[in-house]
């Protein structure tokens, strides 16, 4: 069905929606349905300063260089994204660093020393066995020794260029960078920062939550009107968070059938599709001022693989003054929907501006993507319809 596309109203704050914490009827999942560039009903927040959509560079440039290092991050910035995301875990001695995933074998070279050869071992997070080094038993300094590198040589092999150069930076490394950048030039740099696997690391005595909330505090950043997200997969972490600091917070979703780990660490029954639901947006819209949602839940994905109808999801989201960053749009023929895709090689570019057309038009606030100049310029085109 056709998507409104009106150019972007003008939007009140993003600390608006806290207030809307009321139950809202209806239970079912987020159905196929017309969702208007403004949504059905209510306002539609943005941060101070944000353009919306807003452009996020997904762990940095991560198109472009290794994910998740200052180099990433410098990149995304000089392009020009909005904000910038970071995805945090814990080493053994307690500090933040800023890695996708506690297992570090594909993003380092760890697998390179010999010195550490002895702590490769096998672990289960969050139901998953894995196998490979871990940053919790690594001290800081021990892992500043290792260098960072490409996490998919096979998709992207013009960024196994940089592997080495830089190392794994801890999140107060990059509080400081962002600082620096900001003061020269005359603007806040936006952070979107992760809580990964809180539950797992707060049973191992590294819970990340107040770690995180003396930093924030450190550095300013503990305001509702902060230019920072938090964000992360396991509600109750937010939930943590806003106790904490006012730093507004989003919960990130994944597919419908998911149960977030504390939920299952605790018994709650609720699946994605329950968090989706109008009652369930009302809950989240109680503690946290958005929502990260998986792209197939703002736009469902055919068993070819095409993008079907959009779902309620933007307009209940909005109704309830959430605002929404789904994850994430790629340049790659294998990360795009099937009829985006251009040719037979999974690593080439697809037809991407095409893909964030059709995600733009469903009103969503914000957008990751590996490759924020594509973004940018994306953005730009639809503020211009």
């Amino acid at each position: 069905m056709t998507q409104a596309r009106r150019s972007p109203a003008r939007r009140t704050v993003l600390g608006a929606a806290a207030a809307l914490t009321g139950a809202a009827a209806g239970t079912g999942t987020a159905s196929a349905a017309p969702a208007g560039r403004d949504g059905a009903a209510g306002h539609r927040p943005s941060p101070r300063g944000l353009p919306v959509p807003a452009v996020i560079a997904h762990r940095g440039a991560s198109g472009y260089r290794p994910e998740h290092t200052l180099g990433s991050y410098q990149l995304a910035l000089d392009m020009g994204a909005d904000v910038i995301e970071q995805d945090l875990v814990p080493t053994r001695d307690g500090h933040l660093v800023c890695r996708h995933e506690n297992d570090i074998t594909g993003t380092t070279d760890v697998a390179d020393h010999p010195e550490f050869a002895s702590r490769r071992t096998t672990k289960t997070v969050d139901g998953q066995s894995l196998t490979g080094w871990f940053t919790e038993d690594f001290t800081l300094a021990e892992l500043k020794t290792l260098r960072a590198k490409e996490r998919i040589p096979g998709t992207r092999p013009d960024n196994t260029l940089y592997d080495g150069r830089w190392t794994v930076p801890t999140f107060e490394e990059v509080l400081r960078w962002a600082e620096a950048e900001g003061r020269k030039r005359g603007r806040p740099v936006w952070l979107h920062v992760e809580t990964k696997h809180p539950t797992y690391f707060r049973g191992l005595g590294l819970g990340l939550e107040e770690r995180l909330a003396r930093l924030l505090r450190r550095y300013g950043r503990h305001r509702a009107d902060s230019p920072t997200f938090l964000q992360s997969f396991e509600p109750t972490s937010m939930r943590r968070m806003a106790g904490l600091v006012g730093t507004p917070r989003v919960v990130l979703l994944w597919t419908p059938e998911d149960r977030p780990w504390d939920f299952v660490q605790t018994g709650d029954p609720r699946t994605v599709a329950d968090l989706v639901t109008p009652r369930g947006l009302a809950w989240i819209a109680s503690f946290a001022q958005g929502i990260g949602p998986l792209l197939d839940l703002v736009i469902p994905k055919g068993a070819d693989g095409r993008l079907g109808e959009p779902t309620t999801l933007v307009r209940d989201a909005h109704a309830r003054g959430l605002v929404l960053h789904p994850y994430t749009v790629r340049n790659e023929n294998t990360f795009l929907p099937a009829d985006f895709r251009r040719g037979t090689d999974p690593a080439a570019y697809g037809d991407v501006f095409g893909a964030y057309r059709a995600y733009f038009a469903t009103g969503i606030d914000g957008i990751f993507t590996d490759q924020p100049d594509t973004g940018l310029l994306a953005a730009a085109d639809h503020r211009a319809r």
